[in-house]
């Protein structure tokens, strides 16, 4: 069968008014509680390579703490699969109820884990397997979350699924703010013995809050209205090939910087030679952007169109990234981190990421709208998300030269806006 180049069906129904306020904070809470917990494993990275991965180059420590963060990007799909078409046969609901269980699961095994000095080859076996979880939870979370959000009502589905990344940015700031009182309040023996532990302890309290509040949430009515599919998985590998590639595509570009962002920390102390504290500080500032931005630019999208706008930030963060990491490089210092992180978050993350959501739901139909939005996000964050600091980590350390970390996200940038173009072919405005 052949691929379908219409605009897939919209139906516009009206939200529920009074529960509105709900829906809102019961979905948004669990992109605070995944972000938090992906970020906080960023931010302890260097600790987490030394506790759980110790070997005789603290390079080699690191890399492999980095892969068991990438790691989680490797069951995304499995997670995007299981619970996009668990979310498309029996709702939203139930889908960000089990999402939000799996994380739960998967933080408390990384809070009370034992280092590898205590049970050996088990800690980082352990540590993979909670990562593992996570992404699994992941991948099926941001795609019923959106769907649940979008299908408030048409007509603001820019603002309304930008309410996530706002949430995801809140996450960071919080996170940042965590991993810079730990490192500056206290020794660095207390942060590895147990300081570290703190903010993945505190994160815990997120979970059941969630999850409390999830199970009370009305199901979207969209999706009430609209006929269920039986085999969502089926159609989207049928009818929805080329648009999973093209949202696979626009997800790229905000992946990479978001990552890109997070890993700043990690970059600015190993490979500028900032002290961890202060590295923390970029971080900060870009987490109250990523918090407070989103909103506008959402709403924004829903007034000129989701691509004129994307493509506008696109072509800025094309322009502009390689010469902000000469200068970062060229002047390490912590007034040049904020600015740099500053604009990263504003140009790729609010200005042209946080229209995503809203863009990868009308690339799809109601019936089979999470499994197609869940399959495109995570193809785009595995191979251009999670592996960010891993792939920049490994490039910047066979080179020598940190500005080529500017180079690859350059790169990714204009494979976005090939995936623009794309979508616009696809019938998306």
């Amino acid at each position: 069968m052949t691929e379908s180049l219409a605009a897939p069906l919209i139906v516009p129904v009206p939200a529920r008014r009074s529960s509105l306020l709900r829906t809102i904070i019961a979905t948004n809470i669990g992109a605070v509680f995944e972000w938090y917990d992906l970020v906080l494993y960023a931010m302890f990275v260097v600790t987490l390579s030394k506790l759980f991965f110790p070997t005789g180059d603290p390079a080699v420590s690191v890399l492999l703490s980095l892969g068991t963060f990438a790691s989680a990007w490797l069951v995304r799909p499995l997670g995007a699969i299981v619970i996009g078409a668990y979310a498309d046969r029996a709702g939203r609901k139930p889908a960000l109820i089990l999402s939000a269980g799996l994380m739960m699961l998967g933080t408390l095994i990384t809070a009370i884990l034992p280092g590898y000095a205590t049970i050996g080859l088990a800690a980082p076996i352990l540590l993979l397997l909670a990562r593992m979880i996570q992404g699994f939870s992941a991948g099926g979370e941001f795609g019923s979350a959106t769907a649940m959000l979008i299908e408030q009502d048409p007509s603001r589905r820019g603002f309304y699924g930008a309410t996530q990344w706002a949430s995801s940015g809140f996450a960071v700031f919080i996170a940042s703010m965590f991993a810079y009182l730990i490192n500056a309040s206290l020794t660095p023996e207390q942060v590895m013995s147990w300081g570290w532990r703190v903010p993945f302890l505190f994160g815990l309290l997120i979970g059941p809050v969630a999850w409390y509040i999830r199970q009370r949430v009305d199901e979207s009515a969209e999706f009430e209205k609209a006929e269920q599919s039986p085999v969502p998985l089926a159609e989207v590998m049928t009818h929805d090939k080329l648009r999973v590639l093209a949202g696979a595509g626009i997800v790229a570009a905000g992946a990479a910087g978001s990552f890109m962002n997070t890993y700043m920390p990690t970059f600015a102390t190993t490979k500028l030679g900032l002290d961890p504290s202060v590295a923390l500080i970029g971080t900060i500032f870009a987490g109250l952007i990523n918090s407070t931005m989103p909103f506008f630019f959402g709403h924004l999208s829903d007034r000129v169109g989701r691509i004129p706008l994307m493509g506008t930030f696109a072509v800025l963060g094309l322009v502009m990234t390689y010469p902000m990491f000469q200068w970062l490089v060229a002047s390490p210092s912590v007034g040049t981190l904020i600015a740099i992180q500053a604009m990263l978050a504003l140009v790729l993350y609010c200005g042209y990421y946080a229209t995503a959501p809203a863009l990868l739901s009308e690339l799809y139909q109601t019936r089979r709208r999470v499994t197609g939005i869940s399959i495109s996000y995570v193809l785009g964050q595995l191979l251009f998300g999670g592996v960010t600091p891993l792939v920049v980590g490994f490039i910047v350390g066979r080179t020598g030269n940190p500005t080529d970390a500017g180079l690859y996200l350059t790169a990714i940038i204009f494979i976005s806006l090939v995936s623009l173009w794309g979508c616009r072919r696809l019938g998306v405005r």
